[in-house]
Order: structure tokens, then C-alpha cells, then sequence
């Protein structure tokens, strides 16, 4: 049963962080279990675009730190990793973002490394479902293993991200906006990150929930929210459900969890994880608030009717993005980030042409500026 068990550990604030994981992994056996000496470990934060900690966009460097220094006393050599979306994958974006999330601050303080390189490895990935092969990062194809720090947050297309999503990050950055093209449906895309998981296989998954992210995660648009938890798990998808079910996300609005279940893969219910260090009445959050897209049940209510007509369907009951001018600053962000090519800039603003745009939410997801709100049609209006 250790490969379904969650720990949940109760941590205020980052300055407990360091006390509250030794504690949890002296439970499991020691980093030991996971790491062994001189081995070059990955780890693979939630960095998703150059944002500060107070912001809850990416894994905080209190919690990377805190790894990093339990990897170096099994005798490993920490090396923390990702590709931001919406940029380039090149050394100086590389740079900028870990000085930014406070990455750079962290690796000094716990002797890990910060990798600026920005090339790429093409890898096979035999068992995948929607993936055969994929390019990665050369961080990611090159360490003898990996720990999976992700961070809790909704998510606008998936509902919440969490340590599967995670993995995405390995995507070198504008490469991301091909997957949504090729996969632009949330349910195909679900199995675009349970291929990487299966490849990646991390030997350990940490959410970073001390100051989590509610609302029109999970970029600049969610709002940060103080829950004070730390997740951890030997399996990426127990944690997942584990977090899903703290969080209040329903089964049905959680593409990850159902792919799973089609797939085989467990645990993908509630049911089937062990939880350690409390009970689920004792740890859900209360009124978690998650973004205000359409349930999947709806379309399934749709049966049928749902597979012939689903493109109309989607841009019918599906938000979507309108650019706020008062706030758009030119940036090109969107535009660049955005699979469909639905997003021109005219006289230094984004524009949105809808009957381009494949409801990926990119632009929403990268904007900083908060420039990007998704809108409902009236059906969906109605439906909702």
C-alpha cells in the first residue's frame, strides 16, 4: 500500500518547511530510500513562468531548498530544472526565471545547482498512449532521477494541476504550444502528461500547498490562498487524487483522474489512497473556489450528440478568452504562446479571433498582466 499513501503534513509557513519534510521522510524511511549517493537528482518544480514566491504561480524556493538539502545528505547531487511556457528555451530566459522565483536564492543556501541548459534530448517513450517520443529538456533526460515538487493550484483546462501536470514542464518552452494544438482537447491532453509521468517516474512527489492557489489558476490570474499543508507521496497520481479530494474538485470535472481510470492506472479514487496524518474530514479545505469553466458531466449529458457536433459544442458551452485593453500592455505573450494562432496584436493590443482559438487557454495561463478573461457564450450561460 506505500505506493498509494499520502502523507499530509501540517505547515504554517516556510520558515517550518525544513522541520516539517525531515519529519515526514524520517517517516518513509529516509531520503535515503530515494536517493543514492554521487546519484544527479532533478528537481522538477512547478516554474511556470519568471513570478515571485507571494504570487503562488510557482513551487516556492523554501520548499526546493529544503529537498535540495535532504538529496545532498543521502549523498546526491541536487539539480533543479524546468522550462517556463510562452519563451524561448535558451540560457539567459533560463536565468531570469530562477532569479525571479527565487530559484537562484535557494540553490545557494542548499548547494543545488540551477541549470541553464537550454538544449534538448528527443526521447521514446514505449509505453505511451498519445506519445511515442517527445524532445525534452536535457536536465530531464540526463538525471539519474527525479523528485517532483509541484504546487497546488487550480488550473482553467484541467481543473488543478498538480504532480502529474507537473511534468509537462519538461516540454522545452513554445514546444508546449504544439501539444495543446495536437491535443487541444482536455481529455487527449491528459494523456499527453500521464506518458510523461510514466517516463519520467518520479521516485518522489511534494506539494507545495503552504500558499496554494484558488480561482482562474493558474497564472497571474488565480488568487493565492494560505492553506498550510505540504503533500508528499512515493506515486504522482495517489497525490493527485489525494489533493483533488482536499480541494473539493469534483471526479467528473478532473480529466487527469478519469484518463487514468480508463487507462488502468490506479489509484484513481479516493477509495484506493491511504491517508497519513489525518482524516479527510479533518483535512478538506473548505470552500475551495475553482475556475468557472463548464463540468465535464455536461458534456457527457450530451452522449451522442456530444462526439459528432463536440467542436460546436466546445465553442458553444466552452469560455472563451477576451483581451482586457485597459490591461494589455503588447507584450506578445499571447500571441506567441497561442497553438491556435487566434491571437493577433493591432495598434500594441492582443486581439482574440474566436473561430481560431481551441479553448487551450494559453494566453489566460502565461498573461501577467492579468490582460486575458474567459467569457461564456449564453448557452453556456444557461447550462452552467
Amino acid at each position: 500500500m506505500e505506493g498509494n499513501r499520502v502523507y499530509v503534513v501540517p505547515c504554517p509557513d516556510y520558515d517550518q518547511v525544513e522541520t516539517a519534510l525531515g519529519a515526514v521522510l524520517e517517516q518513509m524511511g529516509g531520503m535515503g530510500r530515494f536517493v543514492r549517493p554521487g546519484e544527479r537528482i532533478l528537481l522538477k518544480a512547478n516554474l511556470l513562468r519568471p513570478a515571485p514566491p507571494e504570487s503562488a504561480i510557482c513551487t516556492h524556493p523554501a520548499v526546493v531548498a529544503a529537498v535540495a538539502k535532504l538529496v545532498a545528505q543521502a549523498g546526491g547531487r541536487a539539480v533543479v530544472a524546468d522550462s517556463p511556457g510562452g519563451a524561448l528555451q535558451k540560457e539567459s530566459t533560463l536565468r531570469h526565471l530562477y532569479e525571479k522565483t527565487g530559484m537562484a536564492q535557494a540553490a545557494a543556501q542548499s548547494g543545488a545547482e540551477v541549470c541553464c541548459d537550454a538544449s534538448t534530448r528527443q526521447v521514446s517513450l514505449p509505453r505511451g498512449k498519445a506519445l511515442r517520443q517527445a524532445e525534452i529538456i536535457a536536465p530531464a533526460a540526463e538525471a539519474d532521477g527525479v523528485l517532483d515538487l509541484c504546487k497546488m493550484k487550480t488550473h482553467v483546462l484541467m481543473g488543478m494541476t498538480g504532480a502529474v501536470k507537473n511534468n509537462f514542464g519538461i516540454i522545452p518552452g513554445l514546444s508546449k504550444v504544439g501539444f495543446h494544438g495536437s491535443h487541444p482537447d482536455r481529455t487527449d491532453f491528459a494523456d499527453v502528461v500521464l506518458d510523461l509521468t510514466d517516463f519520467l517516474s518520479p521516485r518522489l512527489s511534494i506539494m507545495d500547498g503552504v500558499l496554494a492557489m484558488e480561482g482562474e489558476g493558474p497564472g497571474a490570474s488565480g488568487t493565492p490562498r494560505r492553506v498550510g499543508l505540504l503533500l508528499v507521496s512515493e506515486n504522482p497520481l495517489a497525490l493527485d487524487v489525494a489533493a483533488a479530494e482536499l480541494m473539493g474538485l469534483p471526479r467528473e470535472s478532473n480529466p487527469l483522474l478519469l484518463a487514468a481510470q480508463r487507462r488502468g492506472l490506479t489509484p484513481n479514487r479516493v477509495e484506493e489512497v491511504e491517508l497519513v496524518g489525518g482524516s479527510w474530514e479533518q483535512l478538506r479545505i473548505p470552500d475551495y473556489r475553482f475556475p468557472a469553466n463548464v463540468r465535464r458531466d455536461l458534456m457527457e449529458f450530451l452522449g451522442p450528440l456530444a462526439a459528432p457536433a463536440k467542436k460546436l459544442c466546445k465553442a458553444l458551452l466552452s469560455q472563451t478568452p477576451r483581451i482586457r485593453p485597459n490591461r494589455c500592455v503588447g507584450c506578445g505573450i499571447c500571441q506567441n504562446s497561442c497553438p491556435g494562432k487566434a491571437i493577433t496584436m493591432e495598434n500594441g493590443k492582443a486581439r482574440v479571433h474566436p473561430s481560431s482559438c481551441i479553448r487551450c487557454y494559453c494566453c489566460h495561463e502565461l498573461c501577467p498582466q492579468k490582460a486575458v478573461e474567459l467569457k461564456r457564450g449564453s448557452l453556456g450561460r444557461l447550462l452552467q
